[in-house]
């Protein structure tokens, strides 16, 4: 009983999102001082992801290296190009041009992980691709920018890769771990960790609304269209082109949530250092629009099956898909 009453619960995360969503908006006092959750909470997340993966998911991964070039190759092609024709289409000021390019240079941030795992996607390739696109940021981030922009920016990329470790590898070991040894145990428990995740997610975007109201207020509806053409245009492109290319579906749902999200928290960063207030606004704003996107497209694939071919590996071996 208490187990469908969970797979509800998780189903209609989307509309917890939103809901919690308008809440923060309104009332951003009780979400704004929260911040410090944020990073313990997505910590949460990862253990849980790995306490339902194995380490067989990673070993397929590593299996199909034209996934991995496909999702890295697209992150730094096609959402520095579809800033760039954002930014011409809706003529933006050269400020805010320059943080909507920007955030397209950046790498995949790590809530593509939790929404890879909420929307039945490839988790494992959703954490290789991420660690991936971190690892070259500090080439192609700034190159990107240096083409489109004109200007060179600096990029932590030995402070992001601990950040990714840390947040992300580390539990998702660690989980893997618990997995490996007490699997008999905790399967009976299994269907506590999407609905941890869709809770902790939730959570985390309200605070994210709370912490940017101002932000929200002051950006005015230009803005939040750049935000959502340029991550409309991610999301799409990765699912069309990895299914034009004859990738199964959960690749192709993977690939485009990974590109479809940005390290926001890193554009905001090298934009207030290299450029303006100003060009921080885009990536305010998408750290907040690319959540509640991804809830509502993982609510959407979470209820549609996988088809019955994408569950036997290209290799012919049955793939592990326990708990995603």
């Amino acid at each position: 009983m208490y187990q469908e009453i969970l797979k509800k619960f998780t189903s209609l995360f989307p509309l917890w999102a939103v809901l919690l969503s308008a809440v923060a908006y309104a009332y951003p006092g009780y979400f704004a001082p929260h911040q410090g959750f944020i990073v313990p909470f997505l910590s949460l997340i990862m253990l849980g992801m790995g306490v339902t993966l194995s380490v067989n998911s990673f070993l397929t991964v590593l299996k199909k290296p034209s996934v991995v070039l496909l999702g890295t190759l697209m992150q730094y092609t096609l959402m520095p190009l579809a800033a760039w024709i954002v930014c011409l289409v809706l003529k933006l000021p050269a400020d805010l041009a320059a943080g909507v390019i920007l955030l397209g240079c950046c790498p995949g941030g790590t809530a593509s992980n939790v929404i890879s795992y909420l929307a039945k996607a490839d988790v494992a390739l959703s954490i290789v691709l991420t660690s991936v696109s971190t690892l070259f940021a500090f080439l192609a981030t700034p190159f990107l920018t240096w083409v489109f922009i004109g200007q060179t920016v600096d990029v932590d990329v030995t402070g992001m890769l601990v950040s990714v470790v840390n947040v992300v590898i580390v539990p998702v070991v660690f989980g893997l771990t618990i997995n490996y040894f007490f699997e008999k145990r905790i399967s009976a428990v299994r269907e506590v960790f999407p609905a941890i995740s869709a809770a902790a997610i939730v959570i985390i975007i309200a605070i994210i609304i709370g912490t940017n109201s101002e932000s929200l207020e002051q950006s005015g509806p230009l803005v939040l269209l750049a935000v959502i053409l340029h991550n409309g245009l991610g999301l799409a492109g990765g699912y069309w082109v990895s299914k034009a290319l004859r990738f199964s579906e959960t690749e192709a749902r993977t690939i485009a949530i990974e590109v479809g999200m940005q390290n926001s928290g890193l554009s905001v960063a090298l934009a207030i250092k290299h450029f303006s207030a100003a060009a921080a606004l885009p990536g305010a704003i998408f750290s907040i629009w690319h959540n509640l996107s991804g809830a509502l497209l993982a609510g959407h694939w979470s209820k549609k099956s996988v088809p019955d071919t994408d569950k036997v590996e290209r290799y012919g071996k049955k793939e592990s898909r326990s708990g995603n």
